[in-house]
């Protein structure tokens, strides 16, 4: 009578053939594109508003703003120049959250017509091929 391990590796020394499956992309749903590209345009809106954010606040609190001011009232002979005045927080994260919004609707407007634009073109083409193995 023999073991469960001597049963398993004796299935382990068989060697599986490698099989490969050949699919052929022919056609996007629209409507899951619009929401794929949607997503990921938002997600792309919000690293956005952050960057921006910590970016301004990095470089208010290292003093870059007060070295910028020094230079350019040296520039300019204008010593009442305040760059913190002219390019507020709230300034450059509002001017961000409205970079943020234009780029969601541009983005998921660019995936719609991306998927429009391959489904035309693969009545052309045929579409991709795409190999898949089970290594």
């Amino acid at each position: 009578m023999s073991s469960i391990a001597e049963k398993l590796q004796r299935k382990s020394q068989k060697s599986v053939g490698s099989k490969q499956v050949r699919l052929r992309l022919v056609y996007i749903d629209f409507w899951s594109a619009v929401k794929l590209s949607f997503l990921i345009a938002v997600v792309l809106g919000v690293i956005l508003i952050v960057v921006t954010f910590l970016v301004w606040t990095i470089l208010a609190s290292t003093g870059i703003f007060a070295q910028l001011d020094s230079i350019l009232g040296d520039i300019t002979g204008d010593e009442t120049f305040n760059i913190i005045g002219s390019f507020s927080l709230i300034q450059v994260v509002g001017f961000s959250v409205v970079v943020a919004l234009l780029n969601t609707i541009v983005g998921t407007a660019l995936g719609a017509i991306a998927a429009l634009i391959y489904n035309f073109t693969v009545r052309i083409t045929g579409g991709l091929l795409v190999g898949f193995t089970n290594n």
